[in-house]
């Protein structure tokens, strides 16, 4: 006994025919992805990201200077930018130490003597070496230091954030 199809297996008889079986979930694997990148892609330039030159900031050869007197001292940093965007050191600070701020050697009328610098550029691929001859970190009123002691310092930079380094303490003009 044979019966007349339904109406409803000739019609999935016919889509079967039409699509085949795969076809849907292969044709929306591409879609799915494309839309997935596009949205991180806009997730990545709305942040702000996309397209800029960072800085990469390093410091070395941290020292500071055994205080001659109870007045003040300095301590310098050798500070890299491999990065292909510069970036402003724009402060220096030590929980140890207390005060500790950017200063210049500025001479004037033949007299050098120390001021207050607000901040400090660090050009893309270069290389700042501070010294008592021209930029440091001043501290005043330190406290008492050994020649070999250890002191944390963090310097703040505009783009890089916070870079933390010990710097050891070295008899003046080393």
């Amino acid at each position: 006994m044979s019966s007349a199809p339904s109406a409803d297996s000739v019609e999935r008889s016919s889509l079967s025919r039409r699509v085949p079986e795969g076809a849907l979930s292969t044709a929306l694997l591409p879609v799915i992805t494309c839309g997935t990148a596009l949205m991180l892609l806009t997730a990545y330039t709305t942040t702000g990201a996309a397209g800029e030159a960072s800085a990469r900031i390093s410091v070395s050869n941290a020292r500071i200077f055994v205080p001659p007197n109870s007045e003040n001292t300095a301590a310098f940093f050798d500070i890299s930018n491999t990065g292909a965007a510069g970036d402003v050191l724009t402060s220096v600070s030590s929980t140890e130490l207390g005060v500790t701020m950017l200063g210049e050697r500025v001479t004037k009328g033949g007299t050098g003597h120390m001021e207050p610098l607000g901040s400090l550029k660090i050009p893309a691929h270069s290389r700042v070496d501070m010294s008592p001859y021209g930029v440091d970190a001043m501290v005043l009123d330190p406290p008492k230091l050994r020649a070999g002691d250890k002191v944390r310092f963090d310097l703040w930079f505009r783009n890089s954030g916070q870079v933390t380094v010990e710097a050891v303490t070295v008899p003046p003009q080393s």
